[in-house]
Parts: C-alpha cells; structure tokens; sequence
C-alpha cells in the first residue's frame, strides 16, 4: 500500500533526524533548530503508527482467540473486546490520515492582523471599529496578546485602519480564514429614513516572520523619514520620526508613525514588511500546489467577499461554506467567532480529505 510506503519512509526519515541530533558536533545551533522543527512534526506521526500497529496486533490476538480458542471465558472477553478495539483502530487510521495531510507551514505563527475600511465612508470605518473590537475580545478569550502597531481613528469608535500583532499559540491557524472583505448591512443611526446601507472593511491576516523566514537586504529598501501627522493635519511631534520602507523587489510599502522614535517606528515597519514579503510567497507556492483544485474555504485574497453582518437579522453569513449563524451579538463579543472558525477549518480538512480520496 501507497500508505504502509509513506509511514515506512516517515519513519526511516525521524530515524536518521534523531542520529544526527545524537552526532550534532559538526552541526550549527541553525542545524540543529531545524532538525528538532522537523522532528516534532514527525513524532504525533510516529507515536500514531506505532499505536495502529499496537491495536491490529492486539485485534488479531482477539481473533485467534475466537477462531481457536476453546476456553469460554476468553472467547467472552475476545467477543466483548473486540469491537471497541476495531472502533478504536478505524479512529487512530482517521487520525493518521489527517496527520499525514500537507500543513501549513505558518500555521504555529504569531499573526500581523490588518483591519481597513473600505466602501462606505463613516460606516464602514463603524464596523472596522467592530471588527477590530471582536479580534480583541476573541484575542483575550484565548489568552493571546493582542498589541496594537498603528491605529488611525475616525471618532465615535469609528477606525480607518489599524496594524495589529497578535501572539499565543497557534493563532495563525484560528485567524488565517479571516483574511477577505467583511460585509456589513444594518441601519446608520444617522439614517432617518430606516433604509439598510451596506458597508465593507478589508482584514488581512499575516503570519509574523522570522528573521529565519526572510532574508531583507539593505539594499533592496529605501527608507524614507518624514513628520508624523496627527488626526486633521495636527502634528504628532516636531521630529522626523515617522518612517516609510519600500521594499524594491516586490513593490510593498510599509509606514509606521505611531511612535516617538524613529528607531521604533523602523523595527515596526520591518516586522510588517517582513511578514508581508512572507505571506506574498507563502500564498504563491499555495497558489501552486492547489491549482488544479478548488480551494472551498478561499485564498485568503483581500480582495474576495467572504461574510455578511446583516444586523436587522442579526445574522452573521460566511459565503465560502454557506453557514449562517443566528447570533450577531455574539459574534462581535467573539464567543461565537469561535464556532465559525471550527467550521471553515472543518471544511477545510474535509476538502483535502477528499483530494486522498478519503471518505
């Protein structure tokens, strides 16, 4: 089997790793970081054959049993036993197959979390302010750090972009299908008439680079420095501290003024860009491997409609699954964020699931 083969190989693969961790003198500490990533990848694999194997031995034992066996008490404990070892194995082979799906490489990341209104002028800024809100809150259900980089406000909670990193475990993995426009449809309260306006906001999810992750040379930025501006044209400060870096070769531009320090607002700005050149080649090679197939929970493309808040039906749709879930409120406290993350991932799963052919 095409399968036995795989784990074979996986297997021969952790055996040669922990070797050359064993033999690790002529190894760099970059060496051996790496070595230790890939072998913590491999182990839940492992540990999870090595219990399949454990459980078919254990079921053929129990047939033997009933097919030779003469003692009635042990044909009794074979008989009752049996089924729950057979539920148990067809369990770790799901399990494994799952395991043996492609991950994604930055799923363990800290996340830079992007929020921008979009159409719709003060509205739009409005529900930027909501959905920045909801990430906060979401952040602290789960104990994450949640540490605003740049935030430009609009007054009455309104918000016309904020820069947000955002660090625990995982996180990249809950929040990376949130990346798209979010769709707003609700009543302004400026709005005498009672007519729904529809407004949007744009999130961008990126996982935070490494410095192992990209390699920046100097020589292909041009670092600007300029006067930070305050809300209507005010001055932050008398200084040059705000910065801008355009990264050459891709074209991306980063600025970051919130600071003080011009030194700051520079570390600021590189962490941005860095994490910005990361996610544009992590989506390509993603682009790539899943090409010839359609990608049910999306591309994490900006520009791609992927919720509606429809408030007078307090109802909250995310179009790639074509789930709808009845608790607005909830949502936007971020209980009920949760339940739709659990679903896109689900279905994510699901999808590559069935690219194996696997029921």
């Amino acid at each position: 089997m095409k399968l036995d083969k795989q784990i074979l190989d996986l297997k021969s693969k952790y055996s040669e790793l922990n070797q050359k961790l064993m033999n690790s003198e002529s190894l760099d500490n970059k060496q051996i970081i790496q070595i230790n990533k890939d072998l913590s990848k491999l182990q839940p694999i492992i540990e999870l054959s090595n219990m399949i194997e454990k459980l078919e031995n254990d079921i053929k034992g129990y047939k033997d049993i009933l097919e030779n066996e003469n003692d009635e008490d042990l044909r009794d404990l074979a008989k009752s036993e049996l089924p729950d070892f057979e539920k148990e194995l067809e369990k770790k082979n799901k399990d494994l197959l799952i395991a043996l799906l492609p991950k994604d490489e930055a799923d363990e990341k800290n996340v830079i979390l992007e929020i921008r209104a979009g159409t719709g002028g003060d509205e739009a800024a409005l529900f930027a302010g909501d959905l920045y809100r909801m990430y906060e809150r979401y952040s602290s259900l789960k104990n994450w750090r949640f540490q605003p980089m740049e935030k430009s406000e609009t007054g009455l909670k309104g918000i016309k972009e904020a820069v947000i990193e955002i660090q625990g475990d995982g996180v990249f993995k809950f929040l990376k299908n949130e990346s798209g426009v979010h769709r707003v449809q609700r009543i302004p309260e400026t709005e005498s008439g009672g007519r729904i306006h529809t407004s949007a906001a744009t999130v961008a999810v990126l996982p935070e680079a490494e410095d192992l992750d990209v390699e920046i040379k100097d020589s292909d930025l041009r670092i600007d420095v300029y006067r930070s501006g305050g809300a209507g044209g005010q001055s932050v400060n008398t200084t040059d501290s705000a910065v801008r870096i355009t990264h050459i070769p891709t074209g991306i531009v980063v600025t970051q003024q919130d600071e003080r320090s011009q030194h700051k607002n520079k570390a600021k700005a590189l962490k941005i860009l860095r994490s910005r050149i990361y996610e544009e080649e992590r989506l390509k090679k993603q682009k790539e491997l899943s090409s010839n197939r359609k990608n049910q929970v999306g591309s994490g493309d900006r520009s791609e409609r992927i919720r509606t808040y429809n408030f007078p039906q307090g109802r909250v749709s995310d179009h790639r699954i074509n789930l709808t879930l009845y608790k607005l409120d909830q949502f936007l406290t971020g209980e009920a964020l949760e339940e739709m993350i659990s679903a896109l991932s689900a279905s994510e799963q699901a999808e590559k699931l069935n690219q194996l052919n696997v029921q």
